[in-house]
């Protein structure tokens, strides 16, 4: 193959969502992301908060449609034969902006130019074009085989439930309400006795409380085991909503580590240890329980990293007894405890 190629792919992704400490919601997005020789392209359009038009919770008619669009076996949405790679994760409104870019076919080829940050029907190519980003030759037997593989499947993600398991009912109500949200569905449950294997099926993630005990964690285990379901499992760290929300948000992120932006968090001394993948924007948030139990919320650390490791120093007040710290980018989450 020439050098001009290059390779086309597809992986999951989500856009991460979460509870903030101003009481906003964030929603929760699974997607498939582009991968343009080996990294995904949404990497390469700096700190931008979207998803991909493959996203798994929009109706299959309208998956296919977008299938069937990035194949060119549809019309293009847009003028002068403009396709939205990435959207707003919140409500896909390209009045919000979205990144487009002209598809074409050269012979049996694909070609991916001219990309653009767009907010109306026609875009600014001059104003607002990423000028080094593409154009992108794909060979046309590897894109067809890669997108074609979506119409057979009919789908390109499963949105997956999370069981709550635990003693406090009220957090528990709590924490699947902010879950439900976000759109993450979201069960309450003492244990998995009785329950059909079918159902089980259903769910990505077992959330368990801190009082629940190691036995009755081996019989929930034991009961997916059985059923053959492979489920991410969540020890909850404290009773705060929002911190569990995030510890089920990590363990939801179906995307392979290795295409990850954030990908290191330690929690020790009074600070925090940052590793990321590519330059994006970084936000640290610090939960603890003071002496009556009582949570609160520190905003710790916001600003754009650039690839490589990072130590940041954390304030004495926000970390001290018993606390936690979150690490967030628009597309993953990492919890950790704070070491003494």
């Amino acid at each position: 193959m020439s050098a001009e190629y290059a390779t086309f792919g597809l992986a999951p992704a989500m856009r991460a969502g979460g509870v903030l400490v101003n009481g906003d919601y964030q929603v929760h997005r699974d997607f498939l992301d582009f991968i343009v020789d080996g990294r995904p392209l949404l990497f390469q359009l700096s700190d931008l908060d979207a998803v991909s038009p493959l996203a798994s919770d929009i109706p299959p008619a309208i998956f296919t449609e977008q299938v069937r669009s990035l194949l060119l076996d549809a019309d293009a949405p847009l003028p002068d034969g403009r396709y939205v790679i990435y959207g707003c994760p919140e409500c896909a409104d390209l009045a919000c902006g979205a990144v487009t870019a002209a598809i074409e076919k050269d012979g049996a080829d694909y070609i991916w130019r001219d990309f653009a940050w767009q907010t109306d029907e026609h875009a600014d190519l001059e104003l607002n074009g990423y000028h080094g980003i593409g154009p992108f030759r794909f060979d046309g037997t590897e894109y067809r085989e890669v997108l074609g593989a979506l119409l057979d499947s009919g789908s390109g993600n499963t949105r997956r439930r999370v069981l709550l398991i635990g003693a406090r009912v009220a957090l528990l109500a709590k924490l699947a309400a902010a879950l439900r949200i976000i759109g993450i569905g979201a069960d309450i449950a003492h244990d998995t006795n009785g329950v059909h294997a079918d159902e089980l099926r259903g769910y990505g993630a077992v959330a368990f409380g801190r009082a629940v005990t190691e036995e009755e964690r081996a019989s929930v285990r034991h009961a997916f085991e059985q059923a053959g379901v492979d489920v991410a499992y969540v020890d909850g760290l404290a009773p705060i909503v929002p911190l569990l929300v995030a510890q089920i948000e990590h363990a939801l992120d179906r995307s392979p580590v290795e295409l990850r932006r954030l990908t290191r968090l330690v929690a020790a001394d009074g600070e925090a240890g940052v590793e990321v993948t590519s330059s994006c924007r970084v936000s640290l948030t610090a939960y603890r329980l003071d002496r009556l139990y009582r949570a609160h919320a520190h905003e710790v650390f916001d600003g754009v990293l650039e690839p490589g490791r990072h130590r940041i120093a954390l304030d004495a007040k926000a970390v001290k007894g018993e606390s936690f710290v979150v690490a967030r980018t628009a597309g993953s989450v990492l919890v950790e405890a704070m070491a003494r």
